[in-house]
């Protein structure tokens, strides 16, 4: 936890944790993150300097609201906007999103899916991977339609890639040696 990210994710951190509200701000920050990993828009707004700090807080104060965050959550994002920190939010989000982890003994799993997984395939997955790496496992799915099929799943340094496109990248290599 360190760097300008690292510091703001602690502090936020501690402060939910005062206020027994750790679950909440994760929630809120996920969906946060979700919501810039999805607009184009929004990514340009917290990263682009041509945006007066008066103009990024309000706009991140209508983004806000139109989610539901909670109000730490809030107040959280509206004093990154006004101390112009608003490009190292995903980082922010990542970092406490990363240390609520560790504290909790938790492992992230990065998961790409060629479509969006329903609710029981994502507890079915979620207990999959648990029993497979025998801890506690936070998922974080993304979609890819370029996989066709299948899923990619990424737990630290291990990488399980059971992806309609890889299976057919490797059948390709295999039939070029035949030839």
């Amino acid at each position: 936890m360190s760097g300008l990210p690292g510091r703001y994710a602690l502090a936020l951190l501690e402060l939910a944790d005062e206020r027994k509200q750790l679950d909440p701000v994760a929630d809120d920050l996920r969906g946060l993150k979700a919501a810039i990993a999805e607009s184009e828009d929004l990514r340009r707004l917290i990263r682009s300097p041509l945006f007066t700090r008066t103009q990024q807080s309000q706009a991140m104060a209508a983004i806000l609201d139109r989610a539901g965050v909670g109000e730490l959550t809030r107040r959280f994002v509206l004093l990154v906007a006004r101390n112009r920190r608003l490009f190292a939010l995903d980082r922010m989000i990542a970092a406490y999103l990363a240390e609520l982890a560790r504290r909790r003994g938790e492992i992230t799993a990065r998961v790409t899916s060629a479509t969006a997984l329903d609710d029981k395939q994502q507890r079915a997955l979620v207990e999959t991977l648990r029993k497979e790496v025998g801890a506690k496992v936070q998922v974080e799915i993304e979609v890819d339609p370029g996989l066709i099929g299948g899923l990619i799943v990424r737990v630290g340094s291990r990488l399980i890639d059971d992806s309609i496109r890889s299976k057919l990248q490797r059948l390709q290599l295999a039939m070029k040696g035949v030839g």
